[in-house]
């Protein structure tokens, strides 16, 4: 059994799709740009079995064809005429056409609306949404463990043990769980107003090590900074009636960590 991922894209705005342009550039969008419209991205995951002879689980020609036939026109009615509409209410029926036009394949569909939100379902267990927001701090830290000697701490971290620390800009990705159909009122500006105001706002521009009661006696790795922010936000989430599935935290872009494992 394997997961083929395919990433359509295409644009969005008041003039119909049949006015667009050719499809001459798949690659950046189709339907194009057109004045000023909505960009926007879906990636289709599908599992099943490689034909021994092709090679070809599924022809990813079909999964372009079937996300611009069946889910497009359901968003640009949306974007066109409910404007206002959150977009995990659209989940469950972009899922359902797109998947029956795959014959059933599809694992998980998502929604990208920008580089940083995105909206996911799963055809198990349906009808949960995933949605995910990123967000960004800067802060220093020193990792150093005190019960080892100076010489030990500078053999495992190197450069990262210096006595006057280091600073990262931090990336954080936070995923919350919800029900499409029992949104309680939930929209975007709500999690970022939490997750700044519980997280950002305590780690940002501070020393890590000193400044933030958190990380007293504990090491600030990228590892228990991701596992410290989840404990942090799951609790100011469920208040908010939210179940937080799990935080990434980028230390550098090539390290990251997520906790707890997805």
């Amino acid at each position: 059994m394997l997961l083929l991922t395919r990433t359509v894209r295409f644009c969005v705005g008041e003039a119909p799709e049949e006015a667009a342009t050719p499809r001459s550039n798949t690659f950046a969008a189709w339907p194009s740009m057109r004045g000023l419209g909505r960009y926007y991205e879906i990636d289709v995951a599908c599992a099943g079995e490689a034909d021994p002879r092709t090679g070809y689980f599924l022809n990813i020609r079909a999964i372009d064809e079937a996300v611009r036939r069946a889910a497009l026109p359901l968003i640009a009615q949306a974007v066109r005429h409910r404007p206002g509409d959150e977009p995990w209410t659209l989940m469950a029926p972009l899922l359902a056409a797109v998947n029956e036009r795959l014959g059933g394949s599809i694992r998980r569909l998502t929604w990208r609306l920008t580089p940083f939100y995105s909206v996911s379902m799963e055809t198990k267990p349906m009808p949960r949404c995933l949605v995910r927001q990123h967000f960004e701090f800067a802060a220093s830290h020193r990792l150093h463990c005190p019960d080892l000697t100076a010489e030990e701490n500078r053999r495992l971290f190197g450069k990262c043990n210096s006595e006057r620390g280091h600073g990262h800009n931090y990336r954080v990705e936070v995923a919350v769980e919800m029900d499409p159909r029992e949104p309680r009122g939930f929209n975007l500006p709500a999690l970022e107003a939490i997750v700044g105001r519980t997280l950002i706002e305590r780690f940002d521009h501070k020393y890590l090590n000193e400044d933030c009661t958190e990380f007293a006696g504990v090491n600030p790795s990228v590892e228990n900074i991701a596992r410290v922010s989840y404990d942090l936000l799951r609790g100011e989430l469920a208040d908010a009636g939210l179940d937080l599935r799990h935080v990434t935290v980028w230390e550098t872009e090539k390290t990251s960590c997520t906790y707890p494992v997805p």
